[in-house]
């Protein structure tokens, strides 16, 4: 049985590992207009939440098994509770959730993002 909970990650610590030649993918669930203000610096598979009926049902072939899955939203809560329902699928993901989001992102790594 897999922990209910993503792992917690840093806005550095994901920098490190995003520099890494370790693979990741991220997964961003914030809203379109929210990207608008502030897009997170990398590719990143967009699920915004509200839209979740244009791609939950092939949400399974959007992510590669087998590379772990660091969510992130604004303030990393959205993006927690998206991390425990994708533990919750068992489909054997490596979940890490960016604490404090892309709001930290900007304090701790990249003051250029933009705060809102």
């Amino acid at each position: 049985m897999t922990s209910n909970r993503p792992r917690p990650i840093t806005a550095p610590a994901l920098m490190d590992w995003m520099r890494s030649d370790q693979p990741l993918q991220l997964v961003d669930v914030r809203e379109s207009q929210e990207l608008a203000l502030a897009s997170f610096p990398a590719d990143v598979v967009h699920l915004p939440l509200s839209g979740s009926g244009d791609w939950l049902d092939s949400l399974r072939e959007k992510l590669s098994a087998g590379v772990p899955v660091v969510v992130l939203c604004h303030a990393g809560i959205r993006s927690l509770h998206f991390g425990q329902w994708l533990l919750e699928q068992e489909w054997g993901l490596d979940v890490w959730n960016l604490d404090g989001g892309i709001d930290a992102w900007s304090l701790q790594v990249d003051p250029t993002t933009p705060r809102y």
